[in-house]
């Protein structure tokens, strides 16, 4: 409004009036694009509070954030936490994350050097699937933790976590093996390491994924 008005008296032959700096500063910046806001881990996690917005709330113990480095250049994302981490309210702490922990350490690196998160960050009963709503509930949490992050690579630890980030039903054993595109991020989808407990002759195939993922991944010399 105050722009049109403006317009209009300098139609009307008006050419200056008397302005203080702020306002000058002001009318500067009309039509520069808005600054984008870069938002921390601390602030998703403040807005994610003692999330009530879907039904894993109501059995969960604790909300598994998640835990790393706030700069790391990989990410770990799995399907959602176990009994061992809705305990803890820690991701990967159970059986299955003394297995990552190791992966991790063939890779190079430590648990402190990277982010390990979730899909959902609430239990499932029973260690059950997320269901699709309750993954469309969580998910913007998990794409502003990345956000967030800016790292090089993510990870994607088994079906649930590959076919969400990847929005495809493909599945896993024809999703691994090489990388893929996520916001401009290089994806590389392997096994869930719960599923290498089970499977263990598929350790072979993780190992081959986590050596393409060595081969790319920026190591500081």
């Amino acid at each position: 409004m105050l722009k049109l008005t403006l317009q209009d008296l300098a139609g009307k032959g008006h050419r200056g009036f008397d302005c203080s700096d702020s306002s000058l500063e002001k009318l500067a910046d009309w039509g520069a694009e808005p600054q984008q806001i870069c938002e921390t881990l601390q602030d998703i996690r403040l807005d994610l509070g003692d999330c009530q917005r879907c039904r894993l709330a109501e059995d969960r113990k604790n909300i598994v954030f998640g835990a790393g480095s706030h700069s790391a250049k990989l990410v770990f994302v799995g399907e959602g936490p176990g009994f061992e981490e809705d305990q803890q309210g820690e991701p990967f702490v159970g059986p299955a994350g003394q297995l990552l922990t190791k992966i991790i350490e063939a890779i190079h690196l430590r648990r402190e050097q990277v982010y390990i998160c979730n899909i959902v960050k609430c239990r499932p009963p029973r260690n059950r699937n997320p269901q699709p709503d309750e993954i469309k509930t969580c998910f913007q949490f998990l794409d502003r933790q990345i956000a967030a992050i800016r790292p090089d690579f993510i990870c994607a630890l088994g079906s649930v976590a590959a076919q969400t980030l990847l929005n495809t039903a493909v599945p896993i054993s024809r999703l691994r093996g090489r990388f893929h595109d996520y916001k401009d991020l290089k994806l590389l989808p392997t096994y869930h390491p719960a599923y290498l407990l089970r499977n263990p002759e598929k350790k072979r195939d993780v190992w081959q994924d986590m050596k393409m993922l060595m081969k790319e991944y920026p190591y500081e010399t």
